[in-house]
């Protein structure tokens, strides 16, 4: 458990990222999504119930989109603390540069921390625990999270090293696209940069595996589990990137401007399996 005496209240929080920080995976456009961004200012706003919140984050950006649309808007806003996390639509694409990943992420925590903030991010977990298929690119995870322990080793920033837990890559923390957390997901990653910031009543508690262990299954139902992914999910998105289209296209952030953070149930629940 964190030192009660010691641990940060914070004021202001933004958030800057891609789809994991809009919350995709956790709600639906339709009632709105809430994400690991919601969760973690729920955790804050338990300390602080003042709690200032904007989140600029949208999905299917790159990280140099991140830099580009977001730095300079989040830096505007004065926040006391910012979440930064991006590189993984760029791992995706076929011109993956893991360096100018580095560079931009590296841009945005030294703007961020020369302006008074103190900055969390987090590590990738090796999708091929998730999805077999993804074998060719498991070199570039390791990659992108080099960069991203690279960039962040400056004072007033701080890594959630959620690659190194068996837990993050059990698939009920994940959505049925394999891309996207669950709401589960969304939690037990908010919880892991609510301990990386050392929030009042963190704790390690996310990286307990969830129980019951699921069942072994048959090799043939793996595999047709995996050709339903390529033809649902898997292909869409290739076609996207081959037509230029991005999930993000015309979309802007939900929460562009700081505003009094109001905890609901859905941003209340716990990291407990269900």
């Amino acid at each position: 458990m964190s030192d009660q005496h010691s641990a940060p209240v914070f004021a202001r929080y933004v958030a800057l990222g891609d789809s994991q920080s809009e919350g995709v995976g956790d709600g639906d456009d339709r009632t709105g999504v809430i994400g690991l961004a919601d969760r973690l200012a729920a955790s804050m706003a338990r300390a602080n119930p003042s709690l200032l919140y904007a989140n600029l984050a949208v999905r299917g950006k790159l990280a140099s989109q991140i830099r580009h649309d977001q730095l300079d808007a989040a830096v505007a806003l004065r926040p006391d603390v910012a979440t930064v996390i991006a590189g993984m639509n760029d791992l995706l694409r076929p011109d993956f540069d893991a360096d100018a990943v580095g560079r931009h992420l590296e841009a945005m925590f030294e703007a961020l921390t020369a302006h008074g903030a103190t900055v969390a991010t987090l590590t990738f977990p090796d999708i091929t625990r998730i999805t077999p298929l993804a074998r060719p690119i498991a070199a570039r995870t390791v990659a992108l999270n080099a960069v991203i322990r690279e960039a962040a080793a400056r004072p007033g920033v701080v890594v959630a090293e959620t690659c190194d837990h068996a837990v993050v890559t059990d698939p009920r923390l994940w959505s049925s696209d394999r891309l996207h957390a669950s709401p589960l997901g969304h939690q037990r990653i908010a919880d892991a940069l609510a301990q990386a910031l050392q929030l009042p009543g963190s704790d390690d508690s996310w990286t307990t595996p969830l129980s019951p262990p699921l069942p072994q299954r048959h090799p043939a139902a793996q595999v047709g589990t995996e050709l339903r992914w390529l033809a649902t999910f898997l292909g869409p998105w290739l076609l996207r990137r081959l037509t230029g289209r991005s999930s993000g296209d015309g979309r802007v952030a939900k929460r562009p401007e700081l505003a009094r953070f109001e905890e609901t149930a859905d941003s209340r629940a716990s990291a407990s399996p269900r």
